[in-house]
């Protein structure tokens, strides 16, 4: 059966860094795509250095609007069950389906890169548990409930080679265990209903908060930023995920960005094809075929 070419997305945290670019690539392709996130006004976020980092909702929706395709800005706190809730509503009403859901927002504190031990840091770092992983949750059930209609539907999580080795801290790496997990077992719910549930590790990423580390820890992150991955790179991979009429064998699966785009004959600007870190920094977890209700 030919695959139905995905026209609606939600990306959550997409005022700027990954979900910006994910949702501008979506954007490229002529898709409806819904932004959400809390900056309405440029110098309501920081970066860690004290600058003012650029980005909202409304300047990614028009971006989207310019590159062809329809960006709709929805101000939400996704620590507010209640405002998520009110997002999925909007788009059934607006659009009546959903094809692809990119669970992106996470709550970044200022330590996120100190580097001191986990109990020198403050513990609302802690906080990416909530905004990260349980956010996640709640968004895909109501995105799955959505996509159980039409019997079809990808749901992303953005994760990374946290999952497996240490970054940022332990709070950082549950958080994105967590969102591998979340994908492996919905998969098992999804068999069989048309939908799908993937996470990617993502490499090094060229955002507006990577800039600034790189500024600030030149010696460990430069090798890391001359072959980072950008944004669109990603999100030109969800797509083509999305539209993939093979794509139930990825169903379940966590998959490394690097890898996964060489199977769609994906690159990144300027042609690069950016490394996979598999060997450096660690596996994904195949998925376990046990099941127990």
């Amino acid at each position: 059966m030919q695959q139905e070419e995905a026209k609606v997305a939600i990306v959550t945290g997409a005022s700027r860094g990954a979900g910006r670019g994910i949702a501008l690539a979506l954007g490229k392709k002529g898709m409806t795509v819904y932004v959400t996130g809390r900056s309405i006004k440029t110098g309501s976020v920081l970066g860690w250095d004290g600058s003012v980092l650029p980005g909202t909702v409304y300047e990614t929706a028009e971006q989207i609007n310019q590159a062809g395709g329809i960006g709709i800005a929805v101000v939400c706190d996704h620590s507010d069950d209640a405002q998520t809730a009110a997002l999925f509503a909007q788009v059934e009403k607006e659009q009546g389906r959903l094809d692809i859901l990119v669970n992106n927002a996470a709550f970044i504190h200022d330590q996120l890169v100190e580097q001191k031990p986990f109990w020198e840091k403050e513990v609302d770092a802690g906080k990416i548990l909530d905004v990260g992983l349980r956010s996640a949750y709640v968004a895909s059930w109501h995105g799955a409930k959505l996509m159980a209609k039409h019997n079809s539907g990808l749901i992303m999580f953005g994760s990374s080679f946290g999952a497996s080795c240490y970054i940022h801290g332990p709070a950082y790496g549950a958080q994105k265990a967590g969102l591998d997990k979340l994908a492996h077992d919905m998969a098992v719910d999804f068999k069989g209903t048309g939908m799908r549930a993937v996470s990617i590790w993502m490499g090094p990423l060229l955002t507006e908060r990577s800039a600034i580390i790189g500024k600030l820890d030149k010696e460990q992150y430069q090798q890391f930023m001359a072959t980072a991955e950008s944004p669109e790179f990603i999100g030109d991979i969800v797509y083509a995920i999305a539209n993939d009429p093979k794509g139930d064998e990825l169903n379940g699966h966590t998959v490394i960005a690097a890898e996964i785009a060489k199977r769609f004959n994906i690159t990144d600007r300027e042609g690069l094809q950016p490394p996979s870190y598999r060997e450096m920094l660690g596996s994904p977890n195949k998925p376990n075929p046990a099941v127990i209700y």
